[in-house]
């Protein structure tokens, strides 16, 4: 028990792992997609950061979506920079398995992203998501801007407001906050199922459609 509470605490700024200042190498191109998946992206394209559990499966739930450019995984919402897979496994970074998300609005809006967020994982379980304990795999959405936000947040009522119609009263514990810095996980971590299509992956929804803005306003 004392293992699982040391997992499911947000580490303090004394505590936490000092981390360093050289960030990880990754392979610049999308095993899926071909595209980059660094900076600079092509004009118009905007970013998208999401926390939905263990990240192989998050990130393959975007990268199958037309209009992405490209994902990566990686690490945010903590205080150790440039953390590495060990570190954020031991509970004393802060960071959260999160995904980048590289999208055309033009082709494909933030608000589809959102309901395949809410959609492809459970967002009420708090520190964990399934077997998977830890603050690393929290559930949040981390905005680009001020837009983002304020959409972000509607969607959290109107999904909250789907899981009571559906009788699944549960709170939804989602963290929504302006996006902090994005750390790029391991090269072996990127597009992970892609390489390993055997490979592990605990993600499933509630079984509750997200109820589009656009259908819920005719």
């Amino acid at each position: 028990m004392f293992m699982f509470r040391k997992k499911t605490q947000m580490p303090s700024a004394e505590t936490a792992l000092p981390g360093r200042d050289t960030a990880m190498t990754v392979t610049d191109r999308h095993y899926v997609l071909g595209n980059p998946i660094q900076p600079p992206y092509p004009r118009g394209c905007q970013r998208a950061v999401f926390g939905m559990g263990c990240f192989w499966g998050a990130e393959r739930s975007f990268w199958e979506l037309s209009g992405v450019f490209s994902t990566a995984v990686g690490y945010a919402g903590g205080l150790t920079p440039n953390p590495t897979y060990e570190e954020v496994c031991s509970g004393l970074t802060g960071h959260n398995e999160v995904v980048l998300v590289v999208f055309d609005p033009d082709a494909i809006a933030y608000e589809r992203l959102l309901s395949a967020f809410w959609e492809g994982h459970d967002p009420s379980q708090g520190m964990r998501q399934g077997n998977d304990v830890g603050t690393q795999y929290r559930s949040g959405v981390y905005c680009t801007d001020e837009t983002q936000l304020a959409m972000a947040q509607a969607s959290r009522e109107r999904y909250q407001q789907a899981l009571n119609d559906a009788g699944r009263p549960v709170a939804i514990t989602t963290e929504i906050i302006p996006a902090p810095a994005f750390y790029f996980a391991e090269d072996y971590h990127q597009q992970y199922l892609a390489k390993h299509p055997g490979g592990y992956c605990g993600h499933g929804g509630c079984g509750v459609s997200y109820p589009h803005l656009s259908a819920a306003t005719g």
